[in-house]
């Protein structure tokens, strides 16, 4: 298989206006900021004009010259990593097919298409804000209240149009590689390998699947793999003739932060065709065991990671997205973050299920860092309407996630949602009709467990966050299954309010504060505004009232400050001491 990405010669606009350079992967936010296009959207209420920046088509466009023996290829496909969101893709002119999810691979036959130099790829992205009011006009389907009215139509990032804790920044653009991909005879459509623990033995069991491409009419006649395998000591073992099982002896085993080492196997398989090299698979594994140990006991029933046999004390954090601007986030944040939480001694990450499926990388370094993986699919505190083009939609959505993900060590398991379970069976939130409630069920446990099935059944499934197994049965019980617990915070309770559960496996619970002085500094410098109540203070917090819930906890707690700066100190203090208070507390729960 041959690649040609294409990272030179892009430029954007917005639809009708006049061409400046780009930065593919990246976002339209992004390119505007860094052509002077637009303001900081974190600056005071910048967020204002930033939003309706949105309202607006906009155009990428990349020439490119073709390298010779991709032209020669059986097969030349244009593939995108990532869209965001609704797209129309041109090749020369002509018309190569749309995007519609922002958490799909997209992939475009161009065989015939292309010229050995001067070709043109365009790229014209759909105004977010005016898809989702027009989608809303049709069907008032209904989610959080923080974020604009009909995101739910949009298989985009939730977070993007606001959230208690985020702006409304909806940002867009080609945020992941696009590439051009040649295929002669066969290339490789997925690796699966399962895992079989016994005493000093591992046994791998690989699902190699093909796709074959005909040329002048004709298939390949000869199909086949090898692979090869190095040990983390850096020994080598290679296995001809499309091994199905391949056994390790005295395997040196994967385990989380805290337990033991985070080994890693490096797994190549070549497909051959007709005896020549038609493309490589090559990832890193660990071996190891991963379920959940959900056992009935004197207290209710237990939830707890297993890893190798043994029951792991979950200790970590929600993951969100890094910033609003995916075009800033790179390899290197990521992995300063989450080293950050390797040395809070985090031995788990839950990924939150309103912002996007995380990038290769994330999953590569929770694998070296010993970080499990709590895996949230992109559904979050809404309801949807399954429709039947919603429900293909979806479905590719998490074929294409799962087998970009399920080989990675750290996956712990999949998770269908967040929230939904406990705010549908409470009836009041967001469900308006009879019909939703049909397809939640249809969707958290029917489709994606039949999905599953079919492409990782090896991993843990859980329907939702917070849940108890399903079926809308006691979702937010504290003695079985996780919890989000938010009483103390949104309920205004006490610390001490903690004393009175032991969470079997608390998946939320939080406090706020203010940023620091320095931090604040960078979207204000006007003293006016160092007041926790000032238009812009209360314009960046994103929770309603919640400034004045800080207050409210600390005057239980501390002497009111009498200046802005250590009032700012003090509310830091105060959420150092909640969640300190909440981790002893949910720490006395029985694994």
């Amino acid at each position: 298989m041959i690649q040609q990405i294409l990272t030179n010669n892009w430029k954007m606009r917005r639809a009708g206006g006049e061409y400046k350079p780009a930065v593919v992967p990246g976002t339209v936010y992004t390119d505007l900021l860094q052509n002077g296009e637009m303001e900081d959207p974190f600056w005071k209420d910048n967020e204002l004009r930033a939003f309706d920046l949105m309202e607006y088509d906009y155009e990428y466009e990349c020439t490119f010259d073709c390298d010779e023996e991709l032209l020669k290829s059986d097969k030349v496909i244009l593939h995108f990593d990532g869209i965001d969101t609704i797209a129309d893709i041109y090749v020369n002119g002509e018309t190569a097919g749309k995007a519609f999810n922002m958490h799909r691979i997209w992939e475009y036959d161009v065989s015939g298409r292309l010229l050995p130099e001067g070709n043109v790829l365009n790229v014209l992205l759909h105004s977010p804000n005016r898809h989702v009011r027009e989608e809303f006009a049709k069907c008032r389907t209904m989610g959080s209240e923080d974020a604009m009215d009909g995101f739910v139509h949009m298989r985009k990032a939730h977070c993007m149009f606001g959230w208690d804790w985020g702006a409304h920044l909806p940002d867009a653009g080609i945020f992941r590689n696009v590439s051009l991909i040649g295929i002669n005879k066969a290339r490789i459509d997925s690796v699966y390998i399962t895992q079989k623990h016994s005493d000093h033995k591992a046994e791998l069991e690989f699902q190699v699947v093909e796709e074959a491409v005909s040329k002048e009419g004709r298939l390949p006649k000869d199909i086949y793999y090898e692979v090869q395998i190095t040990s983390p000591d850096g020994s080598i073992r290679a296995y001809k003739d499309s091994p199905k099982n391949i056994a390790i002896d005295n395997p040196m085993l994967w385990w989380p932060n805290g337990y033991g080492g985070q080994y890693l196997y490096t797994v190549k398989v070549t497909l051959y065709a007709d005896g020549e090299a038609a493309d490589v698979w090559e990832r890193r594994i660990g071996l190891r065991t991963m379920t959940m140990k959900i056992e009935k006991d004197e207290w209710g029933e237990c939830f707890a990671h297993e890893v190798n046999g043994t029951a792991i004390f979950a200790m970590g954090a929600d993951y969100i997205p890094e910033d609003h601007l995916l075009g800033r986030v790179s390899k290197e944040t990521t992995r300063k973050l989450l080293e950050q939480c390797r040395a809070a001694n985090f031995n788990t990450v839950r990924v939150w299920g309103g912002g996007y499926y995380p990038e290769d990388w994330f999953f590569d370094i929770c694998d070296e860092l010993g970080l499990v993986v709590w895996q949230d699919f992109m559904f979050a505190c809404a309801v949807y309407e399954l429709t039947p083009e919603f429900k293909a939609n979806i479905r590719r959505e998490f074929i294409d996630n799962i087998k970009r993900i399920r080989h990675h060590a750290c996956l712990g398991l999949w998770c269908g949602n967040n929230e939904m379970e406990m705010f549908v069976e409470e009836g009041h939130h967001w469900v308006t009709k009879k019909s939703e409630v049909r397809d939640y069920i249809i969707m958290y446990e029917q489709l994606i467990p039949e999905v599953l099935g079919e492409y990782d059944p090896q991993t843990f499934y859980w329907p939702a966050s917070p849940s108890s197994g399903g079926s809308f049965d006691e979702p937010n019980s504290p003695d079985r299954g996780d919890v989000h617990y938010w009483k103390v915070w949104h309920g205004n309770k006490p610390f001490s309010e903690y004393r009175k559960f032991f969470f079997r496996y608390a998946s939320e619970f939080g406090f706020q504060a203010f940023p620091s002085v320095k931090t604040i500094e960078t979207f204000t410098d006007d003293e006016r505004d160092m007041n926790a109540f000032s238009y812009i203070m209360e314009k960046h917090q994103r929770q309603y009232g919640a400034n004045g819930k800080i207050m409210n906890y600390m005057q239980q707690t501390y002497l009111y400050p009498t200046d802005f700066s250590t009032f700012v100190y003090a509310s830091q203090l105060l959420q150092a001491d909640a969640i300190r208070y909440g981790v002893e507390q949910i720490g006395r729960a029985h694994v």
